[in-house]
């Protein structure tokens, strides 16, 4: 299982990666994906919606099942990955390179209070 030290990450297995522009990409990690077996469907939010920490923003199915995606922290949804979503496969071959959509946080410090690799990876050994 990899876990990348760059990013952050939320117990719900999302990854946050800082941009340059201060907006934050979202992905599901690799542990979610391998639990979740071939992925085949991306129900992914549109640009422009308000969303708050915690919030449903998106849905993941595979052929096991079908899964919630969180928002990590409040703020605006400005882009989500329509790549993805033509080729949901791409989640099972990349998960780090493949982001679902990307927020512009209310308030940029939120990151901080997400899980450090370290941390994620005893959340992940749990499951």
């Amino acid at each position: 299982m990899s876990i990348p030290s760059n990013l952050r990450y939320t117990d719900s297995h999302e990854w946050v990666r800082k941009e340059p522009d201060n907006t934050l990409s979202i992905g599901i990690t690799d542990h979610a994906q391998e639990a979740l077996g071939d992925i085949v469907f991306l129900d992914l939010p549109e640009a422009g919606r308000t969303v708050k920490a915690g919030e449903i923003v998106a849905v993941i199915e595979s052929v096991k099942a079908a899964s919630d995606i969180y928002a990590p922290i409040a703020g605006e949804i400005v882009a989500s990955n329509a790549a993805a979503v033509d080729a949901p496969d791409s989640v099972n071959n990349s998960p780090y390179d493949t982001w679902l959509f990307k927020i512009q946080p209310t308030r940029l410090d939120d990151i901080d209070a997400l899980l450090d690799a370290a941390a994620y990876a005893k959340v992940a050994d749990a499951d």
